[in-house]
């Protein structure tokens, strides 16, 4: 017999895609990688990808590369508090076509 695990599954599509996302890219903002994974697959939350970069950094597929207080004009005030990504040692990107031709596509 079979023992089933609980809770949920540690494989996460989204997080696959964004690792995917950060192997072309190099590092970036949760933001930003919100919206070029909308760009690129089905659009999903903000929250969605802020779960999945909080939990990439917890499993060490995902790793803080730092976190910068930029200034500019916001509506909350005149400074940020971004903190970018990159790949960690777990991460296992495997090459997904649809980043790798969206990609293409803005460098021509």
């Amino acid at each position: 017999m079979e023992k089933r695990l609980r809770g949920r599954p540690i494989h996460s599509e989204i997080r696959q895609r964004i690792m995917e996302i950060l192997a072309v890219i190099g590092s970036a903002y949760g933001y930003k990688i919100h919206k070029l994974y909308n760009e690129i697959f089905t659009p999903c939350t903000r929250e969605n990808i802020y779960y999945n970069l909080k939990k990439g950094v917890q499993l060490g597929e995902i790793a803080v590369e730092s976190v910068r207080q930029e200034k500019g004009t916001y509506s909350w005030g005149p400074v940020v508090t971004k903190t970018y990504y990159k790949l960690g040692l777990r991460a296992r990107p495997q090459g997904h076509p649809a980043v790798k031709e969206f990609f293409s596509k803005l460098k021509n």
